[in-house]
């Protein structure tokens, strides 16, 4: 069993050694590439200011966030979640993986190893060079609904990443988009609707070239 865990997060801005810190965490589950619908949200008080330029990009407020938890307190429910051995899938995967590792760290609880985490980004760039890569550009390029995506939003885009990712990793098999959990299924479509029948009768002619491929035919059930 294949399990991976397609991940994304919200900041106050690049680089947490200069003070930011994560906001928001998202993640999907995903085994053997179906979505199971097992999904872990939250979001996360970082004890400083939102700068406007973050506020402008994912539209979350200092204010919104004085009443959340601190990472601290959601650490332990994150990497129980996430698991001990389930790839991390996320989209430019360095930018994620720095943030949750020093928040790790400056919770005191274990980081998590880079052969855990898989970019999409970088498979992008490899399957698409010279092209815009952005989740927005591939959701374009795979004809991936995202018009829900306004704003940037962890658990929204981890949601479309995970169809981006299957696309990427060679397209839906047969029966993969039934979820494991069908009370969760992710874009689950309808069964197809039975063509209708045909509203007017055979003509002469194709009655005669049915009755000459019944002649053909070589000892018939309907004959025996």
């Amino acid at each position: 069993m294949m399990r991976e865990i397609i991940f994304d997060t919200e900041t106050t801005g690049f680089d947490p050694l200069s003070g930011d810190r994560v906001i928001e965490i998202g993640c999907v589950e995903m085994v053997n590439k179906v979505l199971t619908g097992e999904t872990y949200h939250v979001y996360v008080n970082p004890e400083r200011e939102v700068p406007a330029s973050a506020f402008k990009v994912h539209g979350i407020s200092t204010d919104f966030l004085q009443d959340k938890p601190l990472f601290s307190s959601v650490a332990d429910d994150f990497l129980e979640f996430v698991g001990d051995e389930a790839v991390l899938v996320a989209h430019n995967a360095d930018f994620d993986m720095k943030f949750i590792n020093w928040e790790l760290e400056n919770a005191g609880k274990p980081v998590l190893p880079q052969p855990r985490f898989k970019d999409t980004l970088a498979i992008a760039r490899i399957k698409f060079p010279g092209a815009a890569n952005s989740l927005d550009a591939l959701c374009k390029r795979f004809g991936i609904d995202n018009a829900s995506r306004t704003l940037h939003g962890a658990l929204l885009d981890s949601e479309i990443l995970a169809d981006v990712y299957i696309e990427l990793e060679g397209g839906r098999q047969a029966g993969m988009d039934l979820s494991l959990n069908p009370k969760k299924a992710v874009g689950n479509k309808a069964a197809k609707k039975a063509r209708e029948p045909r509203q007017f009768s055979p003509s002469d002619d194709e009655l005669k070239a049915h009755e000459a491929l019944i002649e053909k035919l070589d000892n018939p059930l309907w004959k025996q």
